[in-house]
């Protein structure tokens, strides 16, 4: 019923930022939590970031913290996600996903709604 669309990605250089934004549409109210997620070539898709729709719980991955930060405008129907410091590695196609249900880490995202990702470019 939720629907969700990336936008921001881009080419950029080692070192800069980046601000990644993921609209949802349709039934958002019964959105609990949404979520960021990158897929490397070849590679199976990892996680990024979350943020339940209180604002109040966000966590991140390892490889990010520090340097990404997820946000959400609960009028806008919108998350963001801020990154700083990009680095090479971070090269990546980038999916947002909206779930009626949120149970921290468990949460079953593969069941929620997904976009059709953006494309990040790092170069060095």
């Amino acid at each position: 019923q939720v629907q969700v669309v990336e936008s921001g990605g881009g080419l950029v250089q080692a070192g800069a930022s980046l601000r990644l934004h993921c609209a949802a549409s349709g039934s958002s109210f019964g959105i609990a939590a949404m979520g960021w997620f990158r897929q490397f070539p070849g590679q199976e898709r990892e996680f990024v970031a979350h943020i339940n729709w209180s604002g109040d719980t966000t966590y991140y991955a390892d490889s990010v913290k520090g340097r990404f930060t997820i946000s959400r405008d609960k009028g806008k129907n919108t998350v963001y996600l801020q990154m700083s410091d990009l680095k090479p590695q971070d090269t990546a196609i980038y999916y947002c996903a909206a779930t009626r249900f949120f149970t921290g880490c468990a949460t079953p995202w593969i069941s929620g709604s997904w976009g059709q990702g953006t494309q990040v470019t790092v170069s060095s």
